[in-house]
Formats: structure tokens, sequence, C-alpha cells
């Protein structure tokens, strides 16, 4: 199975972090986030990926790109354990990019890559989005696809008035963690909302959703929305969703980056205890909690 990672957004609730640096490249302690989207695409067992790019998108290509002088330099400083932490990049998957070349929204990110999809089922997973859990989200959704053989949908809980920054699911439980969903609502009011079980931003989906996407008129400012087109394919197909088991850290804004820093960096096995006792003594001084 192949991957399209959309990574063409400008990232304006970074700015002005974001004006020059893509936010797919922001720093998760010691990797960007889109590294690591690839490599919990490697582990699953993916090794064709689509990464669909902007116009101010290019250090993405380059940090999956070899540099022999960066790689001499480490080589000859006997600085043998930062040489294996880049040796890899290059390697770690048929990566091909895509230029998506107006900012029309997810959807129309999505369609880009439909010509080297071609007629297969594919997976999506968004470029600032990471996972921790002992099987990679995208193979727990490939699993779910191969046994039933149609489109589904990441899904996780989510609490109180957050629904109203998701797509959230009108879903009825088949069996433990999958749903068959009978519709999707982009952003609704706690209390309109269907459900707390939401959009988590993985997908597997068959080839049927880019004759979907190019049903679907531009919604909010003027963008192809792609849960408007999963709407579509839902009527036409049916789709499920499945409750992923794992934990997913969200880098779609500053809190979420803060936030989800923090929290790696504490499991981290270098830099854990280090941080833990930074805070502890921080704490001790300043009085913090």
């Amino acid at each position: 199975m192949k991957a399209v990672i959309p990574a063409a957004g400008w990232g304006v609730r970074f700015l002005p972090l974001t004006k020059e640096q893509p936010k797919e490249m922001l720093p998760v302690i010691d990797k960007p986030v889109i590294q690591y989207v690839v490599e919990e695409a490697v582990n699953a067992g993916i090794k064709d990926i689509i990464i669909v790019t902007g116009r101010h998108k290019r250090t993405i290509e380059d940090h999956f790109d070899r540099s022999f002088e960066l790689e001499s330099i480490l080589k000859n400083g006997n600085r043998k354990a930062l040489l294996d932490s880049i040796n890899g990049l290059h390697d770690l998957a048929d990566l091909h990019y895509v230029r998506q070349h107006e900012q029309r929204g997810l959807g129309d990110a999505v369609y880009h890559a439909r010509h080297h999809v071609g007629d297969e089922p594919f997976a999506v997973m968004l470029g600032d989005t990471i996972h921790v859990s002992e099987v990679p989200v995208v193979k727990q959704l490939m699993d779910v696809h191969a046994r039933t053989g149609r489109s589904v949908i990441a899904a996780e809980r989510v609490a109180g008035d957050k629904v109203k920054d998701y797509g959230v699911l009108d879903a009825v439980r088949l069996e433990d963690r999958l749903y068959e969903i009978r519709d999707l609502v982009e952003k609704p009011s706690p209390e309109e909302a269907p459900s707390d079980l939401c959009i988590a931003g993985t997908y597997v989906l068959t080839p049927g959703i880019f004759e979907c996407i190019e049903e679907t008129s531009p919604g909010y400012n003027g963008e192809v929305q792609l849960t408007d087109a999963l709407r579509l394919l839902q009527r036409k197909e049916g789709m499920l969703a499945w409750e992923f088991e794992g934990k997913r850290y969200d880098i779609g804004d500053i809190p979420g980056w803060l936030n989800s820093q923090f929290e790696l960096a504490l499991k981290h096995p270098v830099y854990g205890e280090r941080l833990r006792q930074h805070v502890r003594e921080l704490n001790d001084r300043e009085h913090l909690f």
C-alpha cells in the first residue's frame, strides 16, 4: 500500500515561526514532525510515499536527501552516533513529491496524488500528527481494510467542548473499536455533535475518493474539504471508523506542539530523566505547581 502525506499548508497558526519554515519541519525533541510520520508509515510496511508539498516546502525534500558534506564532516570528526542519526533518512522509503500550486484545501492536496496512487487503496497520514502505539495506527487501519475491503478512518474520543475543533462521526458500533459511519459532521457545536467520536487524521481509502473529490464543491475559504468528499464516499460505498489503540499528538497549533514536545520529552530514553529533574528543581525554586 502507498501512503499520501499532505504537507502543503501555510501553517498560519504558528506564524511568525512558519513564515519560511514548514510546519511539518518543526522539531519535536530531536526530529522534525514529518519524520515521525514517515517512520510510522515505514514501520507499517509502507515503502512508497507521496508527500504533497507547496512552494515554501523545499526543506522537507532536503531533509530526506543525502548531505555528503555533512556526512563527511561527521565521519572525519569520528561522530558516529550523529552520522548514524542522518545516514538512513534517504533510504527510509521511496519518497515522491508532488506540488500543490494553490492552497485549495486538504481534499485538493490528496487529489494531487491520484496519478501516483492509481486504482489502489492507499493511506492518508497528516504531516503534523505523531502517534505512539505498539502497532502503528496506520497499520491498524490497513488490517481493518484488509479484512473488510472498505475505507476506514482513525477515530478517537474527544471530551467536552473540544469536539468543535474536529470532524465528528455519527456511527454505530459493529464490534470492539470498529464502527459503521452514518455521517460526518465538520466542527459542530458540543450541543449539535452526534457523538464524541472524532476524526483523528489517518485514513485508508479506496480510490473512489478521487471521484468524490472531483464532485465536491469548494467550501470554507474556497477550499475543497476532505470531510465533504468523505461524506460523499460514505454514501456511495459505506465507510468504517476504527477507534485506534495508542496516543495521538496533534502538532496543529502552538499549544498542541508545546504539550506534545513536553510529554514526549518526558518519555524520551535519553532526555526524559534530565527534564524531570529540571522540572523538579524549577518547581522547588519557583513553586510552579
